[in-house]
């Protein structure tokens, strides 16, 4: 394949009702008024000169390239600042065109160093091209005068350099950090001549606001901006079409390789979750896939005391299924089980799930996503009958108020979160429910009109209160109240209920009464409401219970079923959403249909040639409690580091040394791994052949670089374990699993890699009555008939500060960081984010004598870990704060067994401790027997 180019039109698309016709050198066009006359041309196939503008920035009109002949009219007017009119004629090549165009370019490249064949970006320069358009052969004008050719490089940046020697000042750079990623981190300093770009007045753009999306590297005519990468290892020359491996968001990338060596993953325009954006995770910090900390080789040793010893495929595969078939036969099948994994395909998750009930014989399968988003899971299916979210991403263009709850979406989530904030500095309205003054609450041309700064735990509370505000202040929608809801008497009786008033609930929640009816005021009133949540709400003990909170609310106020409203959790890992539509819960087969139902049991009998379990398997939880009280004794594990990422390390801890044998499938020996008697290489994202599902319910395909650099698929290796076992998968290869998932699963009924790469993506439900997917859910009526408002009763948590465990720790990701760290803490991106620290109040910091950067000990009633502190004023008084990024910061030692009471989802956002100086120097690594982390997912 060779490198794709993708065509840029000059200047956005607009939508209108009306269309006008315009003649371009004699040809006519027609398209919706409002466009602009340069990408009217575009359109056309007519291609006009310039530098300053690009499709996804608003027309600028400074570089006086795309200027235009129009008749009748004065001059020759910039094209991409010019709208077409009906009627309209254009002339874009004449005598007189042709001799501004020369002009202006000739004094571009007057001051532009002349080393295109040494320069980086030879072949892939848009004023080398431009140079060439306008047909110039010669620049009378002199290096000798005044210029910019001795400027200074900055290489701060680990990923890219800016040499402001080629900077041609188009603003580009500047109008993507504003315009697209909405973080104004640049700026043009000066005028005329000495007008320059500056990394908003920082010395560099290492210590400047710069979040290294990568928009001002994308939107640069020249090489002024430059991926290191491009420097050092040359020009791409062919491209792959793939999608992110980190968060939920699932952008689409083109993999640009030379050979087979990844030079730079650059966001894909018609990519339908980032359009052609990026964050500096996916953007650049793909380097771990190459890291001498992976393993390529399965390994093997007999006891997790010994060393490994490297073995090759047949004699790993053959051994893990004489281990298991042993356990199997000498314990029953229940003794053994599987974990899939959100980080790997959903062919590779439906591939696990199908050995555990098809060759182990049992329903002993669960997922990583049990630590994060079971809550809604349950939460949603129980309201509207779908296990997932309503909306795309793109939803969010059309809300008017936006309420955020335990989500931080800048962080987290970058790429929505910069869409969201360009749709509130275009009006929509703001509302942050989280104890932490997250970055939403107050940036750049964004500031919420209302921060519930709620106490950890109290989420059932608060959304009480506000569906108390909303029915007793008459602001529901009645009329879809009644046309679509169900269980309307009781809940009302319920909710307007005298201790559900924000007035009984201010003391417990934390916030004034006064400020959560306003802000349930502006939500039930406001237009569009749209919902987004994160694990703050779902890692709770009332995790489902909040979930169903969140869409009562949405019920009361008639915000669901269009664009602009709806509920929408906000996916953590890439494949989150994925691995739990392949049927990775023990009571659940693919599509969230119960494993006690005989019919559908019927499905996969008949496919698989063997008979199920109809009885619900092992949680997670239940599999450590049996693996210390001896019942059960295999544990299959695949690219989940339960070591770190689940609650209560020493519980984990025990449990997997209990375990007769464990098969860890990974990239890297991980916290897991340490009591493994079996390793087996994982593949990374660029050699997968697949799909993940993003938090949009979006199916994006995954497609290789390269071929697996282990030799094998992962799917293949469970399919030869199972074969070995007595149960034949029979694929070949991995669009036979998509097959096989789209004939057995309602809702993927539609879907296959042929649809995929012809459609690009589409969201499920995908069927013969939606073969392009369903954008909305719920538009006409919900999945389950009627959507069921449900009771939510607040029960404090068990978790509560005492004397002696005064704070309430809670936890949450940073930009840089993703998850456990296994990929970003391998990459770059540790140079903005090295370590956890915990961020204490002043005033609890003065309290306990604590000092910023000071060592500091964190205890809960569980165990102790060790943090450097950083003092800050985000936090109310008595909450601290800490990323979980770094395994050495063990701070899972002190997270409690407390979990929701639906889904056993662990309550890592409210941890009781007590925080003080560090008596004496080390680390919480040498210290503590675990090094974990509540990660969450």
């Amino acid at each position: 394949m060779s490198l794709l180019k993708e065509p840029d039109f000059g200047t956005p698309a607009r939508t209108s009702d009306t269309t006008v016709t315009v003649e371009v050198d004699g040809h006519a066009v027609e398209v919706p008024a409002g466009t602009s006359v340069l990408r009217a041309a575009a359109e056309a196939g007519i291609v006009i000169p310039k530098l300053c503008a690009s499709d996804n920035l608003e027309p600028f009109g400074s570089c006086r390239l795309c200027v235009v002949d129009i008749e009748g009219a004065r001059g020759t007017p910039a094209s991409c600042t010019t709208p077409c009119a009906d009627g309209m004629k254009v002339a874009t090549q004449t005598p007189e065109l042709e001799d501004i165009r020369r002009g202006v370019m000739e004094l571009y490249i007057s001051d532009h160093p002349l080393d295109c064949l040494t320069c980086p970006a030879n072949g892939d320069c848009e004023l080398q091209d431009m140079a060439g358009v306008v047909g110039l052969r010669e620049v009378r004008y002199g290096h000798e005068g005044k210029n910019h050719l001795k400027e200074e490089k900055d290489t701060s940046n680990p990923y890219f350099d800016f040499d402001p020697s080629k900077c041609i000042s188009c603003s580009r750079c500047v109008r993507a950090c504003d315009e697209v990623q909405g973080t104004f981190a640049l700026t043009i300093e000066g005028r005329g001549f000495d007008s320059k770009v500056v990394p908003g007045g920082s010395a560099d753009f290492m210590s400047s606001e710069c979040v290294s999306c990568g928009a001002c590297v994308q939107a640069c005519p020249t090489s002024t901006l430059q991926e290191k990468t491009v420097v050092d290892l040359g020009m791409p020359n062919r491209t792959v079409l793939t999608t992110c491996a980190y968060c939920g968001v699932g952008c689409s990338f083109k993999a640009e390789l030379r050979g087979d060596q990844l030079v730079r993953m650059v966001p894909y325009k018609d990519g339908g979750a980032n359009e052609g954006h990026s964050c500096v995770k996916g953007r650049f910090a793909f380097g771990y896939a190459d890291h001498p900390d992976r393993q390529l080789s399965p390994m093997m040793r007999d006891s997790i005391d010994d060393e490994w010893r490297t073995v090759s495929w047949e004699e790993a595969i053959t051994e893990v299924a004489r281990r298991f078939s042993a356990l199997r036969s000498d314990h029953g099948p229940r003794a053994i089980g599987g974990i899939t994994s959100s980080r790997t395909t959903n062919e590779e998750v439906y591939a696990v799930q199908k050995m555990v009930r098809g060759a182990f014989g049992n329903n002993n399968v669960d997922t990583c996503a049990r630590v994060c988003h079971s809550p809604t899971g349950y939460g949603l299916n129980q309201t509207f009958g779908a296990s997932a979210g309503t909306q795309t991403f793109a939803s969010v263009e059309h809300s008017d108020v936006i309420l955020v709850i335990g989500a931080n979406p800048t962080d987290a989530h970058p790429v929505f979160g910069s869409r969201m904030k360009q749709r509130l500095r275009a009006g929509a309205k703001l509302i942050v429910a989280d104890p932490r003054r997250i970055d939403l609450v107050r940036s750049p041309h964004v500031a919420a009109e209302h921060h519930l700064a709620l106490q950890p735990g109290t989420n059932v509370a608060l959304i009480n209160a506000m569906a108390h505000t909303v029915v007793t202040e008459n602001l529901v929608d009645q009329e879809f109240l009644d046309a679509r809801c169900e269980g309307l008497p009781e809940y009302l009786e319920f909710i307007s209920a005298p201790e559900n008033a924000p007035e009984a609930l201010e003391e417990v929640i934390g916030v004034d009464a006064g400020e959560i009816r306003a802000a349930a005021r502006l939500f039930a009133t406001g237009g569009n409401g749209a919902i987004y949540y994160g694990l703050g709400v779902t890692e709770h003990s009332q995790g489902s219970t909040m979930v169903m909170g969140l869409a009562n609310l949405a019920m009361l106020t008639g915000n669901i079923g269009r664009e602009g409203v709806g509920v929408n959790p906000l996916r953590g890992q890439n494949n989150v959403q994925g691995s739990c539509d392949m049927g990775s819960f023990p009571h659940e087969l693919p599509g969230y249909r119960h494993i006690g139902t005989e019919s559908v049991r019927d499905i996969y009998e008949a496919l698989w040639g063997t008979t199920l379990d109809p009885d619900p398997g092992l949680r997670i939880p239940n599999m450590f409690d049996a693996a210390i009280d001896g019942t059960f004794r295999g544990l299959f594990v695949q690219g989940e580091d339960i070591a770190q990422s689940d609650p209560n390390t020493h519980h984990v801890e025990a449990a997997l040394t209990s375990l007769d044998c464990l098969v860890v499938q990974d990239l890297f020996l991980n916290e897991t791994a340490r009591f493994a008697h079996i390793f087996l290489p994982g593949t990374s994202f660029l050699e997968k052949d697949g799909t993940f599902t993003n938090a949009e319910r979006r199916i994006n395909r995954v497609r290789p670089t390269m071929p697996p650099k282990t030799g094998k698929h992962e799917w293949q290796v469970v399919a030869e374990i199972a074969a070995l076992m007595g149960f034949d998968m029979n694929w070949d290869r991995s669009a036979d699993i998509m097959d096989e998932i789209a004939a057995t699963t309602p809702t993927f009924a539609g879907v296959s890699f042929a649809h995929l790469d012809e459609v690009g993506s589409v969201q499920w439900p995908c069927n013969d009555a939606a073969p392009l997917g369903t954008p909305t859910m719920h538009v006409d009526g919900f999945v389950r008939g009627k959507g069921r408002l449900m009771k939510t009763t607040y029960v404090p948590t068990l978790e509560r500060s005492t004397r002696r465990y005064p704070l309430i720790l809670t936890t949450g990701r940073i930009l840089s960081q993703y998850n456990v760290g296994a990929q970003t803490r391998r990459t770059a991106n540790s140079s903005w984010h090295s370590e956890d620290v915990l961020e204490i109040h002043p005033h609890d910091a003065e309290d306990r004598g604590i000092t910023d950067g000071a060592l500091v000990e964190v205890a809960s009633r569980v165990g102790t870990t060790r943090l450097h502190a950083q003092i800050s004023d985000r936090m109310p008084v008595g909450v601290v704060y800490t990323t979980f990024h770094h395994p050495e910061s063990g701070a899972n030692v002190v997270t409690t067994e407390n979990s929701d009471w639906a889904t056993n989802c662990p309550e890592y956002k409210v941890t009781a401790v007590q925080v003080a100086p560090a008596i004496r120097a080390g680390t919480a690594r040498s210290e503590l027997a675990s090094v974990g982390m509540g990660a969450g997912e």
